[in-house]
């Protein structure tokens, strides 16, 4: 179970974290190779230069071929000329390595069990920002208990918190669909938001912050299946046998 908590800090209820996303042992070799694939994905592999075929000049040879007493040259773009090709430089080409969706979903879960494990995980009802604003967001890390190197993962509706988190030098965001095990092991503290955290969850509410105690007075009672089955009976079909 997990402490669920408003943005200003108070204790909503807790929640029950999914074993199969939260309680893995963390797998450090298949956390290597998935973060390797990931970061190869992200170069742009652009980077490029010419050979001696490539740069301009160098059609006629330097001097005759024999006779002078130095070694034969047949053209001045040759490698080891000032202005000359690049012999064996890099080219345009692809960094991608293969990463099959088991393993980096497997990644991304060892990452976040890990960071569970050390009590390193936040849950937020909900960001509820009228306006962006950096310096409410610093007080709603600060409630929640948030140290530095903090990865919030947000929704696409949650605009207003995105704009207010995005100045943070030490926060980074990350949007619930795209988290990756490189977000994760980066940060040490992740915060979540009861909409974005991964897995099946149940939630179960703090019995003194319900919306019957908190005017007050008493939580009604909820109606029983019999007392619902009798207040609406089930009508059955002329004739008594099924159709």
């Amino acid at each position: 179970m997990l402490e669920v908590t408003s943005q200003a800090g108070a204790s909503l209820g807790s929640v029950e974290l999914d074993p199969t996303v939260f309680s893995l042992a963390p797998k450090v070799a298949l956390m290597h190779q998935v973060v390797t694939a990931q970061l190869a994905a992200r170069r742009a592999g652009s980077q490029s230069t010419k050979t001696r075929a490539e740069v301009s000049g160098g059609g006629a040879k330097p001097y005759r071929q024999k006779g002078t007493g130095r070694a034969r040259q047949g053209s001045i773009r040759a490698p080891h000329y000032r202005g000359g090709g690049i012999a064996l430089g890099p080219k345009p080409r692809s960094y991608r390595q293969r990463a099959p969706k088991k393993m980096v979903r497997q990644a991304l879960w060892g990452a976040l069990s890990d960071r569970a494990a050390q009590g390193r995980l936040l849950v937020v009802d909900g960001w509820s920002f009228e306006v962006p604003s950096t310096k409410v967001a610093l007080a709603a890390l600060e409630a929640i208990g948030a140290g530095e190197r903090t990865l919030v993962v947000l929704s696409r509706d949650d605009e207003k918190a995105y704009k207010s988190f995005r100045n943070i030098a030490w926060v980074d965001l990350a949007l619930v669909g795209e988290l990756a095990a490189y977000d994760v092991l980066c940060a040490d503290w992740v915060v979540f938001t009861r909409a974005t955290l991964p897995g099946e969850n149940n939630w179960v509410e703090a019995p003194a912050l319900t919306a019957a105690a908190s005017q007050g007075g008493q939580a009604p009672e909820a109606p029983s299946v019999a007392a619902a089955t009798a207040e609406a009976p089930i009508e059955r079909p002329e004739g008594g046998g099924d159709q």
